[in-house]
């Protein structure tokens, strides 16, 4: 009788009985578990460790004094940004002393440094070949030398120097290319000789228009110089060549590595392999 008198309040009430009873499905979705750890993890080593001093030099205080000024002084640590780029900047990555420093002088929490940098790709925590090898020496060598600066010319037209991003060869940075001539494991000193070299050179053989170019990640380039040593003669050993008297080195490693084996001499591959492998008998490999 009540259902023939109210069909639809009876109708609703048995719907909403059977929607309490109904078995709750809900799809959920995790991302992949994954145990590389080097994005979080600090590991020590001989490189990058907390016995390891890092101050910022005298420059670079002033710079951070002027960044500092631009934040209320309750609000510096805002500033942790630009300290950490500047840390970098001078000590070639953002190791683990750089970051505590920075948290000291900004008043901060060291994980909240740490938390910065291992969000932001752009600060290297482990050191990159050509800003521990010195290429910041190469760059001032060529300053130094050529009396000329980043995208500039020297008066004689014989010299113009670039900075490029990569040169490809980071085992042997840092490095210059000149025209199309590689010269690699530069110092300070090596690079000058280089460059006073292809000068010496280039006045008696006549040759003219080198271009030298710099690269900031992966080593150091040069590029233009048409080679003064047209018809010099290349020695055995390959690590110079003459022209009219002359020394240049040749192009590659100018530190006594034939190629980009380990600077400290070979560590694997010392001995002869144990499979039926043929290897060439010519001597040519040697």
């Amino acid at each position: 009788m009540a259902s023939k008198l109210c069909p639809v309040v009876l109708r609703s009430s048995v719907r909403a009985i059977r929607a309490t009873t109904r078995l709750q499905r809900r799809p959920f979705s995790a991302s992949a578990y994954t145990q590389s750890e080097a994005l979080m993890v600090h590991r020590d080593t001989p490189d990058n460790n907390l016995q390891i001093p890092f101050k910022f030099s005298a420059q670079n205080e002033r710079l951070i004094e002027e960044i500092l000024s631009r934040y209320p002084s309750q609000y510096k640590k805002a500033a942790v940004m630009p300290l950490l780029d500047l840390g970098q900047r001078q000590h070639g990555f953002t190791s683990i002393s750089v970051m505590n420093e920075v948290a000291r002088l900004l008043e901060m929490p060291p994980m909240r440094v740490y938390e910065v940098a291992t969000f932001y790709t752009m600060y290297n925590r482990s050191p990159t070949p050509c800003q521990l090898k010195g290429s910041d020496d190469v760059m001032k060598a060529i300053e130094d030398q050529l009396e000329i600066h980043h995208g500039q010319t020297t008066k004689d037209k014989l010299f113009t120097f670039t900075e490029v991003e990569c040169l490809g060869a980071c085992a042997n940075a840092p490095m210059v290319q000149i025209n199309d001539d590689y010269y690699e494991d530069l110092t300070y000193e090596t690079t000058r000789s280089l460059l006073k070299a292809l000068q010496e050179a280039a006045e008696k053989t006549g040759a003219s228009g080198m271009t030298a170019g710099m690269s900031g990640e992966a080593g150091k380039g040069a590029q233009g110089h048409e080679r003064g040593a047209k018809g010099g003669e290349v020695p055995e050993q390959g690590r110079s060549y003459a022209a009219q008297g002359v020394k240049i080195p040749t192009p590659g490693p100018l530190s006594g590595r034939k190629s980009c084996e380990p600077a400290r001499g070979l560590t694997s591959l010392t001995s002869e392999p144990w499979g039926n492998e043929k290897l060439r008998t010519d001597g040519a490999l040697d």
